[in-house]
């Protein structure tokens, strides 16, 4: 377990937590593809697309980009025939998870808080000059030509969060947060594997009590929800129908203080979860709640709110002695797939 304050934890260094899990850093980037020309008819060939960005990033750039074949994702857009000219022909999603570069790339300085700092802005410079460099760029596949957009997903844009609530505070007319601070204290986190969270042993079902140690690790927690998250990776998904009810949870976790929940933010933007023994990334979203954790509690969708609130405000310690699975928001009468690595 790492002892360095979460505050000097460089975005190009492992965090590891409880439970053999570890968030490992990375740069995830989502892109659109649309033909150069309205008067493209050619059906899109997602393998020579997926070699084409490839070359790109290992040769035209001045530091090349090693990216595996596996890193990068790319979904054609079904029914292309009856499309509008300016409808996309595929959505992708870019992972680089080598940052070594960045790391053996800076010299080190006499107090370790600038040299988190300079280690920050290099990695945010950097990023900025890769999103630059692939935006609008044109990929030439057998004579036809494809455009691409390409920008960060919200989850992963930490600076971008830190605007949004701080206007959202300041114009919105909210008043002040649940623990006196002005400023949100709630993270939501999305596409986790249920599996990571269950009690060993005991059931597949995600924990309270496993799920609370692990999110200590950023600080004391004073509401905690759970909840099946049958409805993520659906968005823009083609093969939605194919994905297995009771794969990923919902969590919500609502922090006592804001400097906790702000480094619990910084920290889980921009990484992926691996778990001990396994070669899968979970590669979740994770945003701020505008409403703190009442939306959570009072949503019946969720699940039996009331005992989630009294479980995570004081009873973790009962559900330890007795051991019991815990079933919370996640219906009984599933016989739900295990998480398949």
């Amino acid at each position: 377990m790492t002892v360095k304050p979460l505050e000097l934890l460089p975005p190009t260094e492992t965090l590891e937590m409880e439970s053999g899990l570890k968030l490992v850093p990375r740069l995830r980037l989502n892109f659109t593809v649309y033909p150069s020309s309205p008067s493209v008819s050619k059906s899109l060939d997602e393998w020579k697309l997926k070699r084409a960005l490839i070359d790109f990033l290992k040769t035209s750039l001045s530091v090349p980009v090693i990216v595996p074949e596996e890193d990068l994702v790319i979904k054609r857009i079904k029914e292309v025939k009856t499309r509008k000219r300016e409808d996309p022909l595929a959505r992708g999603t870019l992972f680089v998870r080598d940052l070594g570069f960045l790391k053996s790339a800076y010299k080190r300085y006499e107090e370790e808080e600038e040299e988190i700092t300079v280690l920050e802005k290099k990695f945010l410079d950097w990023r900025r000059f890769l999103v630059e460099k692939l935006d609008g760029i044109e990929l030439n596949l057998e004579g036809f030509k494809f455009k691409l957009t390409v920008v960060i997903p919200e989850s992963d844009n930490f600076e971008a969060m830190k605007t949004a609530w701080g206007d959202f505070y300041a114009f919105g007319n909210r008043g002040y947060s649940r623990n006196g601070n002005q400023g949100p204290d709630t993270i939501t986190l999305r596409g986790a594997p249920s599996r990571w969270f269950a009690e060993p042993r005991v059931s597949s079902k995600p924990s309270m009590l496993v799920t609370h140690t692990i999110f200590s690790t950023f600080g004391k927690i004073r509401n905690l929800n759970i909840a099946v998250d049958d409805a993520f990776g659906k968005d823009g998904n083609e093969d939605a129908e194919d994905i297995i009810s009771g794969l990923h949870c919902k969590i919500t976790v609502q922090f006592e203080k804001h400097r906790d929940f702000y480094n619990a933010l910084k920290v889980l933007s921009g990484r992926s979860l691996q778990k001990q023994g396994s070669r899968l990334w979970a590669d979740y979203e994770v945003t701020w709640d505008k409403d703190g954790f009442t939306q959570h509690s009072r949503n019946p969708q969720q699940g039996d709110g009331s005992r989630m609130q009294e479980m995570a405000a004081g009873q973790f310690k009962s559900e330890a002695l007795r051991r019991q699975r815990y079933s919370g928001s996640i219906p009984d009468d599933s016989r739900r797939k295990r998480f398949k690595e």
